[in-house]
């Protein structure tokens, strides 16, 4: 049996083979690189384990002989053609829960740096000027926050902000009466939470129903002069909206750990060494980056889930994943 990691660092090199050092028959091939930007992509494994930037769509699934089971380190699998794989009989196992705490912490404190101006802050003391003209900002308490999306992460968020006693609003197709009777959360449509929160969070998953979920028609819902924060996915906003909205003044800030066209600057000399990168894809990594130049937008490079708490998480759930299947035949976290 053949088992190829992409995508790995090297400090897991270690732990990944030594967690497979009792199976005499597996093949271990471990590899820094995304799949697509593989020159030899070892298209005869059985096994492989990816993370995001490892695009698994119908042409790729067709080239691989023996594959039987993809592990991706992530929660998310927008980025594998997940109904061509399950068809031709390929397991995917995902990690479910690695981050709920990661990601929701480092929402909060994009939160509290919108509000209280500490871009605007650190960039000017860093260049000498101690005035405080400019930086007033705004207390989280007692705001509306609207939280879109309440699975794992959404309720942690939601458990959070609790504590700083502002109220809550939530929106999701499956309604947790759990998060309604402990932290008073209250269920509203879309159109409700846009037009009534001061801070809006997103946390929901990547697919064909939440593409462009705040798009420019909906953004002008929002109530002027709020906050927007996506630390889900980057086409769950479409990028001209939030140009827009900012440029309007509709927005008072927006925070985007995730954004569409966020590979070609976190993954740049992968990204462009490729001869099929899209004019589409290029113009929404430009328009981002104009972004950057906007005082109240913070811009972060897909960092929420990364802590050494939760990498050491995903790596183990990941290996565990892989045993369990090769002992077994299932997956424990499979999708």
């Amino acid at each position: 049996m053949k088992i190829v990691f992409y995508e790995i660092e090297g400090w897991e090199k270690d732990t990944i083979k030594k967690a497979f050092q009792k199976y005499s028959d597996i093949e271990l091939v471990l590899k820094d690189i995304p799949l697509n930007d593989d020159r030899d992509p070892d298209y005869d494994a059985d096994i492989i384990s990816i993370f995001i930037y490892s695009k698994i769509n119908r042409e790729v699934l067709d080239r691989f002989r023996n594959l039987k089971l993809i592990a991706t380190r992530s929660t998310g699998y927008d980025h594998i053609d997940f109904e061509y794989a399950k068809k031709i009989g390929i397991t995917i196992c995902n990690v479910p829960n690695y981050g709920d705490v990661t990601v929701a912490e480092y929402t909060i404190a994009l939160i509290l740096s919108l509000l209280r101006k500490l871009k605007h802050t650190f960039d000017r003391v860093e260049k000498g000027i101690f005035s405080r003209e400019g930086l007033r900002g705004n207390d989280l308490y007692g705001k509306t926050v609207g939280v879109i999306g309440t699975g794992r992460i959404g309720t942690k968020v939601i458990k959070i902000l609790s504590s700083f006693d502002v109220r809550i609003l939530a929106y999701d197709v499956i309604e947790s009466t759990e998060i309604v009777e402990k932290y008073k959360v209250k269920y509203v449509s879309l159109r409700e939470l846009l037009e009534s929160s001061d801070i809006i969070t997103i946390h929901v998953p990547y697919n064909k129903s939440t593409h462009h979920m705040i798009n420019t028609e909906n953004i002008k819902l929002i109530k002027k002069g709020a906050y927007l924060i996506n630390t889900s996915r980057g086409p769950v906003v479409e990028t001209e909206a939030l140009i827009e909205a900012i440029k309007e003044g509709r927005l008072a800030g927006i925070a985007l750990d995730t954004f569409e066209g966020e590979e070609v600057w976190i993954e740049e000399e992968l990204i462009l060494a490729r001869p099929d990168i899209s004019a589409t894809l290029l113009k929404k990594a430009l328009e981002n980056f104009h972004l950057l130049h906007w005082e109240n937008a913070i811009l972060t490079p897909h960092n929420a889930y990364n802590t050494k708490e939760a990498i050491q998480r995903i790596l183990n759930t990941t290996i565990e994943n892989i045993k369990v299947f090769i002992d077994k035949g299932l997956c424990p976290s499979s999708v």
